[in-house]
């Protein structure tokens, strides 16, 4: 059975992802979310009291949290979908979102960053951060057409130039540190995500 770390959990993407690795079986999910106006712990209802689930409420930049959580749990992966989100919202108060969304999740690489150093290369190799994005950091759509992942960046707004600069970080944690990650811009590529083999 795998472990993964959900963080923004009781989102509602997020939220329906830990409701659905549950159902499928073989995942234990430890789940930290904040609880913002985006979190709604009704959502995780159905697994309130499944064993499988662990749910923590708290922030992806309290690094001390996140160092006990990967301590005491051991996951295989963290899936991160913890983020301030709508555009309105960025646009009356943008400080949030750069807090969030490249603060929160430089902190969050750098907890899974140590803790994959520390850990034995057995577990290295299995080990992925899944980092959820949006295909708002691509720009805007007219009324047809579709971004594809090797688009060019065109943030338009402080939500989308936020998630930019996270995407921007766990690439950059990959190519300088070696540290195993893949981001996905759930907005148009959700789906679900198979976890390597160890």
């Amino acid at each position: 059975m795998k472990t993964l770390l959900v963080t923004g959990g009781a989102g509602f993407i997020g939220g329906n992802f830990v409701l659905g690795l549950l159902r499928e079986g073989g995942h234990r999910i430890v789940n930290l979310d904040k609880l913002t106006y985006a979190g709604n712990l009704d959502t995780l209802a159905p697994v309130r009291d499944d064993p499988n689930h662990v749910f923590i409420q708290g922030d992806i930049g309290d690094k001390a949290l996140v160092a006990k959580l990967l301590d005491a749990h051991k996951p295989d992966a963290i899936v991160n979908f913890a983020a301030e989100s709508h555009v309105d919202r960025s646009i009356d108060g943008p400080a949030a979102f750069v807090q969030t969304n490249v603060v929160g999740t430089l902190s969050l690489l750098e907890c899974a960053l140590a803790y994959w150093r520390a850990a034995p290369l057995s577990q290295q190799d299995g080990f992925r951060f899944l980092h959820v994005s949006t295909d708002e950091v691509y720009g805007s759509l007219g009324p047809i057409g579709k971004f594809r992942e090797d688009s060019p960046y065109q943030p338009n707004s402080p939500y989308s130039a936020s998630k930019a600069s996270s995407d921007h970080l766990v690439r950059a944690f990959h190519h300088t540190y070696g540290f195993p990650t893949l981001t996905t811009n759930c907005s148009n590529n959700y789906g679900p995500y198979q976890f390597p083999e160890n």
